[in-house]
């Protein structure tokens, strides 16, 4: 078995690619789960799309079969020819895999070193594919591990001590355009963890926040929570030419923000377009400065380095728990080994006992005793031998070993 990592990411692609490779609701992620499971050579499968990567993690049979499967997949998702695909995509294998995806976890290989939200977002993927039965034991215990190390670099480390997740940069922009956020009126629409963070943010700057959303009710609740006003989506078209500071984060598949209902304004406007596929298209210079996702990559680039020290510790700590996961991997192919060796001795055992029982060596009424010895040699003789198979740590060591003796059990069948 082998584990497999396809990746795009904003390091490899740009947000058009991104977009159009995105999986943005529970039902397209299950109807992609479904398709990736069709293959043979595939047996688990997770898919994780957020804002800044879509990626496919699984445990396959075969590489080559499985890689050419999902990059059939996700060209008719996206239109994208394969070989353009393929030429930008960050393919793992194996050990590569493992260690890029204690890297996500641990939020080092996120665009924002030291984010937490990754791991919320990466839990999210997994939980909803184990659930629905797309993943097992293999990716479990790989995506446990993962959390497992990503926990430790966190409490190990200052990577997280002062989070900061997509949301927070880009208030932190905001906050380098305009003099003074307080008291400006502030726009939120749609009602997830970015709109949250983002609302909070502006609560603390002391903004005049309001929430925007769909479904009301649902924008209620997050105004509620974070201490703002609600105000109602039909609104839109109004609220965007009255707003000083409009902040976007939906799942809508089309903008809902276009040239038609954008008018002039005798002010300057800030707009955070955090969404994909965006939510603002527009081509008319009417005073608005438009930030995306990508264009946030400037205070990034201040985060990286200020949080250099804390990513090199982070680093030894991921790459210890991944040779505890591998060292763990091997015992799986050991045990089995052990277990049959230990069974096949027991069967010998009564063999044995019965024979010289039969062959009037021993008397009946020792036939109790005799088996016990039998087994206690045969224990006492296997133990150093088994000992010495669990403690291989090297993986070729460990495959050159199990392989030898399977062949010589199968022998002997």
């Amino acid at each position: 078995m082998h584990y497999l990592n396809i990746s795009f990411t904003h390091k490899n692609s740009t947000m058009e690619i991104r977009e159009k490779l995105s999986y943005p609701d529970d039902e397209s992620k299950r109807g992609c789960l479904d398709v990736l499971l069709q293959s043979e050579a595939i047996s688990e499968a997770i898919l994780i799309s957020t804002c800044n990567r879509m990626e496919v993690m699984c445990n396959c049979l075969d590489i080559p079969s499985a890689t050419k499967h999902i990059f059939t997949m996700l060209g008719k998702r996206s239109n994208i020819s394969i070989e353009e695909l393929e030429g930008r995509a960050d393919i793992f294998d194996d050990s590569s895999a493992i260690h890029h995806l204690f890297s996500v976890a641990a939020s080092l290989d996120s665009m924002v070193i030291g984010e937490t939200q990754i791991v919320g977002q990466l839990k999210d993927a997994f939980r909803f594919a184990y659930d629905n039965h797309f993943c097992s034991k293999k990716l479990a215990r790989a995506m446990k591990s993962a959390f497992k190390s990503a926990a430790k670099v966190r409490n190990s480390t200052e990577i997280s001590s002062k989070p900061v997740s997509m949301a927070s940069v880009a208030v932190n922009k905001l906050k380098s355009l305009v003099e003074d956020v307080k008291g400006k009126k502030a726009l939120v629409i749609g009602i997830g963890e970015m709109s949250e963070i983002t609302a909070k943010h502006l609560v603390t700057a002391g903004a005049d926040v309001y929430i925007m959303n769909r479904t009301h009710h649902k924008a209620e609740k997050l105004a509620q929570d974070c201490g703002t006003k609600v105000i109602a989506f039909s609104e839109l078209s109004n609220a965007i030419n009255e707003f000083e500071i409009l902040y976007t984060a939906t799942s809508s598949y089309e903008p809902i923000i276009t040239d038609e209902i954008i008018k002039p304004c005798n002010f300057d406007r800030y707009w955070f377009d955090l969404a994909l596929p965006r939510d603002i298209k527009y081509s008319k210079g009417e005073r608005i400065h438009l930030y995306g996702i990508d264009d946030l990559k400037v205070i990034v680039d201040e985060n990286l380095s200020a949080r250099e020290n804390a990513a090199r510790a982070a680093h030894g700590i991921i790459g210890r728990g991944i040779v505890e996961f591998f060292e763990w991997l091997n015992t799986q192919d050991i045990e089995p080994l052990i277990k049959e060796i230990y069974r096949r001795a027991d069967v010998a055992a009564k063999e044995e006992t019965l024979r010289v029982i039969s062959s009037g060596y021993i008397p009946k009424e020792y036939e109790a005793e005799a088996q016990k010895m039998c087994e206690q040699a045969l224990k006492r003789f296997l133990h150093e031998f088994t000992t010495n198979m669990r403690c291989s740590k090297e993986d070729t060591h460990t495959e050159l070993l199990s392989g030898a003796v399977s062949a010589i059990m199968k022998e002997k069948d």
